[in-house]
């Protein structure tokens, strides 16, 4: 008959791929259990208030036309929908295809059934498929994986993502997905009801044919479907050995109730042959059931347990097992000393080593899982009771425990290692024993042919032939045929012995030490034949630890605790690692054999899920690491004293500070252990990853290095805006000293562990603030770059989050909101000449240029580059909210549109003069005040937001020429030459101009921000259409702030009032920034409408023979001398609507 699994048999490779696709679908919902974003889980009030009427659960599918009208109502609503489905769609849609897979695996099991009973597959039926050995364990798993797979879907349900997916997907199957996967009521969180009929009810939702379930029980009943009880020969191991097969039947069970629920007989059997002496079992991947919780409302099957969960009962397995410990440890112990396990003792001992082993893993199995609080409910008394129970008589001690399961995986280790080499050389080793013994004894019948001299062996031809022929039946043994040649072998041996006593052979030393050493050839040959690959098998069906997969997880605090007491204890833990990973053949073993394209990415799933757990026990080396650096550090700033390049040796024993440098001594050479203790533990495939200790010492150092600036940046920089005296410069100064601590620590520390301090420094740092910029900045965008989307972001080193304090979301924000706060134009006036602002009422300096000095001090150019881009952000913002602003308020505002008519007519032609110029101008100002003033505070913020970024750009530019003068000299050169090119291009377009596809330009103006090479005020920070009466409306606004301004020899153009505050930078900044954004025509129209402004209010002062020249016309000419010298355009611009004369009395003014 054609194997059940070969490829041309249809039939086993459907439900092989069935079973195959099961697996991966249970691995991607465990994936996406981590990725469930927070915003659906509603536990945040702000995420309450912003998104509750978005986020609906199942009962969206009750009504949709409600839900769809309440949104359609509001726009502001509908928006936030759009918004939100944006920003979540790509792992929206990957939770529904995960769930219309687990729709359709199911669907896909019945179908196979329905095909078997209609004869689809010629010569297969339900009963030949059972009574295959491959058939009956696909069959089997296939009901298994249904149920893991409706647990874990309606663990992770997110209702939203189904009313996405209903809202933007036309499937057909969508409503079958919803029935299936709709709420049960049930609750994981101890102390949760249990709700009536639960999980059974939840099977019936997708019936499965009740015969098939009954004849798959049938057969869990009675077979070993798994043959594992050939490798648990002990009657008292039956029930592990049988686990596997009692998880599966425990599961088939809630497809049939009636069964726990009324046949006591069939139940009673079931407990006495698989849950005799256990009441906790391992589902999948470490998933705990207590059968006393589970079974509780199921009357036959809670009577049946009873006989199991008897006090005495409970009493008498839990001292077998605390018996069994005390003895198991030093037997192993032994085993492991150094130099013990030899080839020859594996070999003579093979069931006896065996056997240990499977006492050692029986014993850690039962305490472990009998023990692991996730079995019980602390709010159940029976539990708590059989729990305690367990507990003291087993003489239970977690660190005992662990220690057994180090050492046994230590020795199943070490033992497999053997044998894999024995294995690897059993044929060389078989054929040189053979060929040793074939020449012995060719050599004796040389000797007793009396031609070679061997001191008084007399001649003998019947022992030389003799010798002979044994010597040709030595070579003449088949290392392929093994039996038959095992056979001979022993044979041989007896023909050995015997023709020693027989001839009288004893009396001659040499002839004897021939005989012995051929004997031992035998014996060894005999050995060596008995290596078999089942004893490998045996050991990895033993060695089996998937049942801990979750409940090692309570054992991490105990490995951290040893690593942190003996770093060589890592070496142990390798191999506990390496057993671990033995719960990785359990889902891929199927996927594998179905060549199924998920192999590898669930290999990768579960594998770095291992590799996650493996860093997370070995970061207590760099934590540990840590506090010694921190106290090493302390001591280097406050205890040891700085030795002067000259010294009075009577003051030389109090430099020396024996004490205090003994202690850095000490502490340095702790850090070095815990170093070595990491690296010992050699690299180690982990599933498919292959883990380098090198780079786990690295990550783990990164990893802490991450966490502890991150929490100091997030702790350090949270300001008090109350404070009557701003907290920025006295905290910046107080988080450079920190920065400047694990900087020193760092580079302390590089050459003990072998590490590139300053390249790790740099680049963790950078990656901190560059995604704090990046989570500060999602604020401002629609579309948002989630964790798993950043650059930034790893899972490995990850970057902590931490509650927002205030409306920032990050320490970034907090620094950049507290600096804007303390200039702002309302309360400060900026001297340009100075680089500093002052208080417009006290008149005393708030801040200058050097704050940003001190930024670079603390974040270095990561943080004022971030600082700058998060500026960018908020400008862009301001500008977008301006331009609506205008757009919606002034613009249909018909008086004022009427005004703005009136005066367009008036200044007809531009190039002339305005006659009554003072009236004309007085009347528009007049009638258009009331919409200047979030006019004007828009614009100043603006210019503000350009004033710092400035700022940053200078301290950056002044910081890369003095710390490295070639780059910021390679980068001015090449950007002046990429200038030259470009504007060749636009004189003659045959010369080469930089491609679409070319990134250059794109790279070269990030590098060039970074190098402060730029100029903020040349930016275009969004895209413009065109307005109407937009140069008149800002020529109106600027007139209409001149009256606030007066010209100050000393200070320049400052503000007349405190109470009326204009600041002239930032207004002129500002305005420039915005006309930036506008094609230059607009420029062009506002600069003549000033020039007109001017030449009209400088003629009515002529002809009204007024000596003096008016302020507002020095506010208007220093506006343009300004606009010139920040755009550095040349000053023919301004000249050619102002004439020469008039700006030669302007300087006579200054």
């Amino acid at each position: 008959m054609v194997d059940f699994l070969a490829e041309n048999n249809l039939c086993g490779q459907a439900v092989l791929r069935i079973v195959s696709r099961g697996n991966a679908i249970i691995a991607e919902l465990l994936r996406l259990s981590d990725f469930i974003p927070a915003v659906f889980r509603l536990k945040d009030k702000s995420d309450q208030q912003k998104y509750g009427d978005i986020i609906c659960d199942f009962s969206y599918f009750k009504g949709p036309e409600y839900y769809d009208s309440k949104l359609e109502a509001k726009p502001d609503l509908q928006d936030l929908d759009d918004e939100f489905r944006e920003n979540n769609i790509e792992i929206l849609s990957r939770f529904y295809l995960a769930f219309e897979s687990v729709h359709k695996y199911i669907v896909d099991l019945i179908r196979y059934l329905d095909d078997l009973y209609e004869g689809v597959y010629i010569q297969q039926t339900l009963e030949t498929v059972l009574l295959n050995e491959d058939g009956k364990q696909l069959l089997v798993k296939n009901i298994f994986n249904y149920f893991i797979k409706m647990d874990r879907g309606t663990n992770y349900t997110c209702p939203v993502c189904l009313s996405s997916a209903a809202r933007s997907s036309a499937d057909s199957n969508l409503d079958d997905i919803c029935k299936l996967l709709r709420s049960t009521g049930y609750s994981s969180q101890s102390g949760a009801k249990r709700p009536a009929n639960y999980p059974e009810s939840y099977f019936q939702r997708v019936p499965i044919s009740s015969t098939f379930i009954s004849m798959v029980i049938g057969r869990l009943r009675s077979d070993d479907i798994y043959n594992q009880v050939s490798a648990y020969p002990l009657p008292e191991h039956r029930s592990t050995a049988l686990a596997n097969q009692a998880a599966m039947l425990y599961v088939c069970l809630y497809f049939i109730p009636s069964i726990l629920q009324t046949q006591q007989a069939k139940m009673r059997e079931i407990v006495d042959k698989y849950f005799p002496d256990n009441w906790v079992i391992s589902v999948y991947m470490g998933i705990t059931v207590n059968l006393v919780e589970a079974w509780e409302p199921y009357k036959a099957a809670k009577i049946a347990l009873n006989y199991t969960l008897d006090s005495a009962n409970i009493r008498e397995q839990a001292s077998r097992y605390s018996v069994s410990m005390e003895g198991l440890r030093p037997q192993i112990q032994q085993l492991l000393k150094e130099g013990f396990l030899r080839e020859e003792i594996v070999l003579d001992n093979i069931p006896k080593l065996l056997n240990c082993l499977r006492d050692c893993n029986v014993s850690i199995r039962w305490l472990m899982l009998h023990t692991a609080d996730s079995a019980y409910d602390p709010n159940n008394k029976r539990l708590r009771q059989i729990k305690d129970q367990v507990i003291n008589d087993s003489k239970y001690n977690p660190k005992i425990l662990f220690q057994l399961l180090l050492d046994t995986a230590q020795f199943e280790f070490t033992l497999k290692e053997m044998f894999k080499q024995m294995l690897s050389e059993k044929q060389l080793k078989w054929e040189s024993y053979r060929t040793e013994g074939s020449e012995r004894m060719t050599e004796l019948a040389e000797v007793f042919s009396g031609v070679k001299p061997l001191t008084r062996v007399e001649k003998n031809e019947n022992l030389q032939a003799w010798f002979r022929e044994i010597s040709k039946q030595i070579e003449s043994l088949n290392y392929e045929d093994s039996t038959a040649a095992g056979r001979k072998t022993v044979q041989l041996i007896q023909a050995l012995v015997e023709v020693q006593e027989f001839h009288q052979l004893e009396s001659n030393l040499q002839v004897c030490q021939f005989l012995a050493d051929t004997r031992k050839f035998l014996h060894q040959m005999i050995r060596t034949i008995n290596i078999k690959e089942e004893v490998l098998i045996t050991m990895q069906i033993v060695g089996d630890l998937s049942y801990a997969w979750q409940i090692i997880d309570s054992f991490t605090s105990i490995m951290q605790e040893s690593i942190r007491v003996n770093p060589s204890m890592v070496t142990k833990l390798r191999a506990t690692f390496l057993k671990l990973a033995s719960a990785l053949d359990l889902p891929l073993l199927r996927i594998n054999q179905a060549n199924s394209p998920d192999l590898l990415s669930v290999s990768q799933f579960y594998s770095g899920e291992l590799v996650t757990y493996v860093r997370k026990v070995l970061q207590i080396i760099p934590e540990s690491m840590f506090t010694s650096l921190a106290k090493i550090i302390k001591l280097q700033i406050h205890a040891i004293m700085e030795v002067p390049t000259r010294l009075d040796k009577d003051k030389l024993k109090d430099y020396a500070q024996l004490g205090a440098r003994y202690e850095v001594a000490k502490l340095t050479h702790a850090i070095s252990i815990f170093t070595e203790g990491i690296l010992m533990m050699k690299t180690t495939l982990v599933g498919i990853i292959k883990v380098d200790p090198k780079q786990l010492l690295e990550d783990g150092i990164r990893k802490e290095l991450v966490r502890r600036v991150a929490y100091a940046l997030h702790k350090g920089l949270i300001f008090n805006p109350k404070a009557k005296t701003s907290e920025l410069m006295p905290k910046l100064k107080e988080m450079a000293a920190t920065m400047d601590g694990f900087y020193r620590s760092f580079e302390y520390i590089q050459d003990y562990v072998s590490i590139y301090g300053l390249k790790i420094w740099q680049e963790e740092v950078s990656r901190i603030i560059n995604y704090n910029v990046e989570q500060e900045c999602n604020s401002f965008l629609r579309t948002k770059i989630q964790d798993w989307q950043s650059v930034y972001q790893s899972t490995h080193i990850p970057i902590p989050k931490f509650p927002s304090v205030d409306e920032s979301a990050t320490f970034i924000g907090r620094l950049c909101r507290e600096i804007l706060r303390i200039t702002d134009p309302k309360v400060t006036c900026y001297m340009d000449q100075l680089n500093t602002w002052y208080d417009l009422k006290t008149h005393q300096e708030v801040t200058n240029n050097r704050l940003f000095s001190e930024i670079q001090d603390t974040l270095g150019t990561f943080g004022l580059n971030g600082l700058d881009r998060l500026l960018c952000f908020m400008i862009v913002k301001e500008l977008q909210n301006f331009l609506s602003v205008f757009q919606k308020t002034i613009l249909r505002d018909k008086a004022m549109v009427d005004v703005f008519k009136a005066m367009l007519s008036a200044v007809n032609p531009v190039k002339g003069i305005v006659a009554n110029a003072s009236k004309v101008y007085a009347n528009a100002v007049a009638k258009t005040q009331k919409i200047w003033g979030p006019y004007l505070e828009s614009i100043m913020k603006v210019g503000q937001m350009q004033i710092l970024r400035q700022q940053i750009a200078n301290e950056l530019n002044y910081s890369c020429k003095f710390d490295s003068k070639h780059l910021a000299a390679a980068l001015e050169n090449l950007n002046k030459s990429l200038l030259a090119d470009i504007e060749a291009h636009y004189q003659d377009p045959s010369l080469p101009y930089p491609k679409e596809d070319n990134n250059l330009l794109y790279e070269i103006t990030a590098s060039l921000e970074a190098a402060g090479i730029h100029n903020p005020l040349n930016k275009i920070y969004i895209t413009t259409k065109r307005l109407p009466y937009f140069p008149i409306v800002n020529f109106l606004f600027i007139i209409a702030q001149l009256p606030k301004l007066q010209y100050s020899k000393n200070q320049g153009m400052t503000c007349r009032k405190a109470t009326d505050p204009v600041d002239w930078s930032p207004l002129v900044l500002g305005l420039l920034t915005l006309l930036k954004q506008f094609h230059s025509r607009y420029t062009e129209q506002f600069l003549a409408l000033i020039g007109q402004f001017i030449r009209s209010v400088m003629e009515q002062c002529t002809s009204q023979k007024i000596p003096d020249m008016p302020s507002d016309v020095v506010g208007a000419l220093m506006f343009l001398e300004d606009y010139v010298r920040y755009t550095k355009l040349p000053r023919k611009v301004a000249e050619a609507h102002v004439p020469s004369f008039i700006f030669d009395e302007f300087r006579t003014v200054l």
